[in-house]
């Protein structure tokens, strides 16, 4: 039987793990608070210090690097070693590369790196900061896994480099993962914290605005980064940006041009690809990868009458185009892991900085001293030359000679051998300023260096000035867009800005969407741009100014309503044709859509006023519509000879004008109706005479006299009247004159209320479309024809219009969430009336 003493396996298996754990943490795979590396990074690093392996120096061999440090200081694999030294010379892996690279490092792609016998590496420019003052005592030195070598516990980085490159890795029991961010944000924030210890995590939050990826693309900060940053763990979204490209005939390309941080390019290609062959994504005709040393290019050919955004939603749906980026800031602090908050992580590099300017100074403070007391030794004896010549000739040995220096000078044994190794050249004037010189500019240094030592506020102000330098030198513009709200699911609208834009709606069908800033102001009596190109025989029907993120109502001549989004129509040019609707929605055989309204909200308190052809009216709340099926809803009942001509959102204290086709019209209060149900018919608004109909209806909240009705006819006339000659009637009534309707001047198109500072856009049946202000049009009374508003040309006609102010913005109708439909009238070719 063994006399070795027994030990329990169970007590010995945790304290090896223990150990082990602790290796790994420590030693491995979570990187220090202080300097953001972990050690085989640093040792890398510290490794072509020692090999004088510089930014402004030739490259050597990566194998050579890779063997000084396997050899000396990280006694692992070599591939382990090469694979960390190709990380820190990769710029899509590093914000700020820590080695400059020569040669095949691998890529976006995935592509392995060539065999660091090929390639070639030497410290990039802010590398050397990481490495300054390492002479100079400012950082501790234990011995390396042999005890052969000593090398550095920590470098005394200039740069907070946990939070500028981050970190991923995962330990025992525990992971990090930290996102790399911007250095000009980072410096912002170390000195608001050096101005004031106090400051809270959204303080620095100011500076420190989220993420900044080297691969570009989008980050979602909101809530989620806010949690990240003051607890140390927390989810935000990444995206790629994806761009539109026009081709010829109208089609639109997908362009991703950004992806999101550590995705593979090629395998996104390959998923995207999968995806098509599985129809989960339809609409792609082609697919191809063109990226190139100058940026990243994925192109994707969409079928022509393909709705863009619905592809770009799919691909931010099933691929990782969009994916979410895990924070967790898990850091060695004061030997042992930490969970670090923004504040925390940045205190501990300011606490750093802070220990190595102390002893830096501190270095150099003994090392000033020493020397001015060398100097004050040669002072003393350039004074008294003549002495010391004599005593040394009289000194049998050197030994003898410095005890004499040393008796009859009271010199130092250092100022003493400075005495007998100064050279005679010393003597002359020149070489005697100099010393003096040396001397006082020691003595300025000197009295900084304990100022630092002593005043605090000297060595904030020294850090601040650090920070200051590396802010100008090595930091650079933002790469990752930040936007302020994170998603909890796949919203395109995120990636679409609310601005102005024109829908238009042709007859039969076409449909489109156009940035408002193509339509440049005219003169009045102009003959327009080019809108769009359509087929023989068509026309546009609707043309509305509204915002991408508003609702689309689309009320068909059947009494249906249909909905969507504005920046779901698909998006064209000005002068494209535009996507059928019946892509779009899906209406019956011949029914077509007459009116279009935009809005935000469906308020309470809101109301619709429906306006068929035959007269009738109706109003029911709004709150009604707000539950749209895809197949749409009834809107309103409709008598078999009547179809639905306009939808206006109104108040109750407003008032109504209905104006005709024969130039009448007929003004009433809303009062006079009450709110019917969603498929009420209505009541009677205006009797009209035979074959005449209704083409406009205009809704007046609190009308002053600055507001005046603007009738437009279909040759191009128009002119302004005062609502006040419109005399308030019950409705029902036959009305009074609103337009003098001749041959010259055609039918009434429509009418809506303007004031002098709107603009006002028409399109005319030929494509042509004119924009004006209208203080260019006349007042005049209502029995009149008005004046020519747009010269067209033979056969044409116009067919629609809408106002704007005078920078191009939406004019609202009865409140700040409804826009107006521009076509409040259309003439009808096909259906024979009102012509």
């Amino acid at each position: 039987m063994s006399d070795k003493p027994q030990v329990s396996i169970e007590k010995e298996l945790r304290k090896s793990y223990l150990e082990y754990s602790l290796s790994v943490i420590i030693g491995r795979a979570i990187p220090d608070a202080r300097d953001g590396l972990k050690p085989v990074h640093r040792r890398i690093m510290f490794a072509q210090h020692e090999l004088a392996n510089n930014y402004n120096r030739p490259h050597k061999k990566s194998a050579r690097i890779v063997g000084d440090v396997i050899g000396k200081y990280h006694p692992h694999g070599d591939s382990a070693v090469y694979d960390a030294l190709v990380r820190m010379a990769q710029d899509f892996s590093m914000r700020d590369p820590l080695v400059d690279g020569q040669g095949n490092f691998g890529s976006v792609d995935g592509d392995a790196p060539a065999a660091m016998r090929y390639t070639e590496v030497r410290m990039s420019r802010l590398a050397q900061e990481f490495l300054n003052d390492l002479d100079k005592d400012a950082v501790d030195f234990r011995p390396n896994y042999d005890n052969t070598l000593l090398e550095p516990s920590v470098l005394p980085t200039k740069v907070p480099n946990l939070l500028l490159n981050g970190s991923s890795g995962i330990a025992v029991g525990m992971a990090t993962k930290i996102p790399p961010h911007n250095l000009g944000e980072l410096c912002g924030a170390l000195q608001l914290l050096l101005d004031n210890p106090q400051c809270s995590v959204d303080d620095l939050m100011e500076f420190v605005k989220g993420p900044d990826f080297p691969t570009y693309g989008f980050v979602y900060a909101g809530k989620a980064l806010s949690d990240a940053y003051h607890t140390g763990r927390g989810t935000v979204k990444v995206r790629g940006r994806v761009e539109l490209e026009e081709r010829k005939k109208g089609a639109q390309s997908i362009v991703i041009k950004e992806i999101p941080f550590a995705l593979n390019k090629s395998s996104l290609v390959e998923k995207i690809a999968a995806l098509v062959n599985d129809r989960k994504i339809d609409g792609i005709a082609d697919l191809r990868d063109e990226s190139d040393r100058n940026g990243i290019r994925i192109v994707i050919d969409l079928k022509r009458g393909v709705i863009a955004d619905i592809v770009i939603n799919s691909l931010y749906k099933f691929t990782s185009l969009e994916t979410s980026f895990g924070i967790n800031m898990l850091a060695v602090a004061e030997n042992r892991p930490q969970l670090l908050t923004l504040k925390t992580a940045l205190g501990h590099f300011v606490d750093h900085r802070r220990e190595v300017v102390i002893r830096r100074t501190r270095f150099d403070l003994e090392k000033a001293q020493a020397r001015a007391h060398i100097l004050e030794g040669l002072q003393i004896a350039i004074d008294n030359i003549d002495a010391v010549v004599a005593l040394i000739r009289a000194s049998a040995s050197p030994e003898e000679a410095r005890l004499s220096l040393m008796r009859a000078f009271s010199l130092s044994e250092v100022q003493a051998k400075a005495i007998l190794e100064m050279r005679l050249q010393r003597l002359t004037g020149l070489q005697r300023e100099e010393l003096q010189n040396e001397y006082n500019e020691l003595l300025g240094k000197i009295e900084f260096f304990r100022s630092v030592l002593d005043n605090p506020e000297v060595l904030r102000n020294e850090l601040k000035r650090e920070l200051r330098e590396i802010r100008e030198t090595f930091a650079t513009p933002r790469r990752t867009e930040v936007l302020t709200e994170a998603l909890t699911g796949i919203d395109i609208e995120d990636l679409i800005p609310d601005e102005e834009v024109v829908i238009t709606l042709s007859r039969r069908g076409y449909m489109k969407r156009t940035n408002l800033e193509n339509y440049q102001q005219q003169k009045r009596g102009g003959k327009g741009i080019t809108a769009l190109l359509i087929s023989e025989g068509d026309y546009v029907q609707e043309f509305l100014t509204t915002t991408n993120h508003q609702y689309l109502c689309l009320f068909t001549n059947r009494g249906r309503m249909l909905q969507l989004k504005a920046h779901q129509v698909p998006d064209g040019s000005r002068t494209a044709k535009g996507v059928h609707i019946n892509n779009i929605l899906p209406l019956e055989e011949g029914e077509w859509v007459t009116t279009v309204l935009a809005l935000r909200e469906f308020a309470d308190d809101k109301y619709f006023l429906f306006v068929t052809r035959r007269g009738m009216v109706k109003c029911s709340a709004a709150s009604l519509y707000a539950r749209c099926r895809k197949t749409g809803i009834m809107a309103v009942g409709l008598r078999k000879d009547d179809e639905l001509v306009a939808v206006r959102p109104i108040r109750m204290d407003s008032h109504i004008v209905l104006a005709t086709a024969d130039g009448l019209a007929i003004r009433f209060a809303c009062g006079d109706l009450r709110p019917l149900g969603r498929v009420a018919t209505g009541v009677k608004g205006i009797a009209l005479r035979r074959k005449d109909c209704v083409v406009a209806v205009v809704v007046l909240k609190e009308p002053d006299q600055s507001t005046e009705i603007m009738s437009i006819s279909a040759n191009g006339y128009g002119k302004r009247t005062s609502v006040d000659l419109y005399r308030l009637q019950s409705r029902g009534g036959k009305g009074v004159a609103n337009f003098k309707v001749t041959a010259k001047t055609g039918k009434v198109l429509g009418a809506m209320p303007v004031r002098d500072n709107d603009g006002l856009v028409l399109l005319t049946s030929a494509s042509k479309v004119v924009r004006i202000g209208v203080d260019e049009v006349r007042s005049m009374g209502r029995a009149t024809q008005g004046v020519m508003l747009v010269r067209l040309d033979g056969g044409a006609c116009v067919m629609g219009f809408d106002r704007v102010d005078e920078g191009g913005q939406i004019l609202k109708a009865d409140d700040e969430n409804v826009s107006q439909i521009v076509v409040d009238g259309f003439t009808d070719m096909d259906r024979g009336d009102a012509n």
